[in-house]
């Protein structure tokens, strides 16, 4: 659905002369796809008996696969897609943009918020018994897949998203606040790797698995997945954020020099 909706969007936008750029077609398709890929596929099948498949399914579910959808501006699309209503109702534009300036949202979607959840949702789950529900039930599994692409979703929105939110850090915060989230992120691998005791041990230490690396083993190599693989998209977010800087730093720059050039620099004549 999420596919369909996008690309029906794009197609309505094309239809009427208005251009989307390609890039965020393909970047929200490979999202879509690699998040089918992850809950559907051999990481989905594996993640229960080998914690290091679990640990790369969590890395992509809450880094990779959030920032591809983010980068496509899903709420920017619909914004532009779905035809605004002008008989006091609500459609689906209407509904959407409401839901982006509810208070809640603006919670949500405060830079420190969502690096506080992103960050704290990954010592919580894993150090209480929030990991083993998600073992054990079905509806944890569930719940699992969709709290760590949520609050993935929020951290890379208020870095690179063009989407609408009520307040966005400055180029420099966002930096700031990335590395400070990378940092914890990486202790929280060293520390799974440094780890003696085996995580669920009635889970991981008792299924009589006799392929592949033992429970410890596998759970070190787990750790070093989640310190390692998960720098990766933090680093392309780091480049990203540059990039965006950069870009909006020209833009300024040419919005100055064509001010000055419609006033014939009034105001560094009126300065000087």
């Amino acid at each position: 659905f999420g596919l369909f909706f996008y690309l029906a969007g794009v197609w309505r936008l094309t239809r009427r002369g208005d251009r989307w750029p390609l890039y965020r077609t393909v970047l929200w398709t490979l999202g879509i796809v690699l998040l089918f890929w992850v809950t559907s596929g051999p990481i989905n099948a594996y993640q229960d008996y080998l914690f290091s498949v679990h640990m790369l399914g969590h890395m992509l579910l809450s880094m990779a696969i959030p920032a591809l959808l983010v980068a496509g501006a899903p709420v920017t699309l619909a914004a532009r897609a779905i035809h605004k209503r002008d008989d006091g109702t609500r459609g689906g534009r209407e509904w959407i943009l409401w839901a982006v300036h509810t208070p809640l949202s603006r919670i949500l979607t405060n830079p420190f918020v969502a690096a506080g959840l992103f960050i704290g949702s990954l010592w919580a789950f894993y150090y209480t018994d929030l990991f083993r529900w998600s073992l054990y039930d079905h509806l944890g599994h569930e719940w699992m897949i969709a709290h760590f692409l949520i609050t993935g979703y929020l951290f890379a929105l208020t870095l690179i998203g063009i989407d609408p939110v009520p307040w966005r850090l400055p180029y420099a915060g966002r930096l700031l606040l990335l590395i400070g989230v990378m940092a914890m992120h990486a202790f929280f691998g060293v520390a799974m790797m440094m780890q003696t005791g085996l995580m669920v041990a009635e889970w991981f230490g008792s299924m009589g698995r006799t392929w592949g690396p033992s429970p410890l083993e596998d759970q070190y190599i787990g750790g070093g997945l989640a310190w390692s693989v998960g720098e990766i998209p933090t680093l392309i977010l780091a480049i990203t954020v540059a990039i965006q800087w950069s870009r909006s730093d020209a833009r300024d720059q040419k919005r100055s020099d064509r001010h000055a050039d419609r006033t014939d620099d009034a105001e560094l004549e009126a300065y000087n």
